[in-house]
């Protein structure tokens, strides 16, 4: 078995593959105070819980946007699993080329967005990641990554409406009945979900329009399900699709489950 581990600024997202399947996924806040040992026990609890037993674990991989945390889950796959995990960085196999203009600036996540999409999908692809932060990238036809957008994501938007304008309230993120709200509520809800939804779109019709070729596009990300119902746009919703491409670079990488 494969532990995979993604770690986010929000959430931190595993998953467990057996023979190209995932057989159980978590989904925990990322907590950079954590040390080594509390990690530790809430994985051996979190496999307790799913019956599975932590010595069939038999390599780990670690995509991470939060440089601080690699090194506790590092020591903590040592300690606890008796394994060394590969971490998404400079010299790891992904299989894609980064044509940017310093590919060691992009986020592991993206990238690894990219390859689990283009795995999938092949090119050429717009991928949507709804999380802390907003991503939007493009991969080519023939499986190049070219580039992206990164916007502020939507719990950051709401938070910064509850913080820095005195009257308006900290909110429940869900789709309101109606666009045109009848409370400050609702109005925010709408102006967060379907501001969203316009800026989503945009940014996809301009990228379709510099690919220049009809695109797949694939969303994902821990708020995906608040914005993909309301386009028609998103042709795919993928939730794990960052623990897929991890599985497929650790395949690729010599790792085998």
């Amino acid at each position: 078995m494969i532990l995979a581990i993604d770690v986010g600024n929000t959430n931190t997202v595993l998953g467990i593959y057996k023979d190209g399947e995932m057989i159980a996924h978590w989904r925990i806040s990322t907590d950079k105070d954590k040390t080594v040992d509390e990690y530790g026990i809430l994985l051996k609890n979190l496999f307790s819980v799913e019956n599975i037993d932590t010595k069939n674990v038999k390599d780990i991989i670690i995509s991470s946007t939060v440089p601080p945390i690699v090194t506790v889950l590092e020591q903590a796959s040592r300690e606890y699993f008796g394994h060394f995990p590969l971490v998404i960085g400079p010299g790891v196999k992904t299989g894609m080329n980064i044509k940017m203009d310093n590919p060691r600036e992009v986020g592991a996540d993206r990238i690894v967005n990219a390859v689990g999409a283009y795995q999938k999908y092949k090119g050429p692809l717009i991928i949507v990641d709804f999380g802390t932060a907003t991503s939007i990238d493009a991969v080519s036809e023939n499986g190049n990554f070219i580039g992206g957008a990164i916007a502020p994501g939507i719990g950051i938007s709401t938070e910064a409406l509850f913080n820095y304008a005195a009257k308006l309230p900290r909110i429940e993120l869900k789709k309101p009945d109606k666009a045109i709200g009848k409370n400050s509520i609702m109005a925010m809800q709408s102006g967060i979900i379907y501001g969203f939804v316009g800026q989503t779109e945009a940014l996809i019709k301009k990228f379709k329009e510099e690919l220049s070729q009809d695109s797949t596009v694939v969303a994902t990300g821990g708020l995906v399900n608040l914005i993909a119902p309301e386009t028609k746009m998103i042709d795919r919703v993928e939730p794990f699709l960052t623990l897929e491409g991890l599985y497929y670079i650790a395949k690729l990488n010599g790792i085998e489950g």
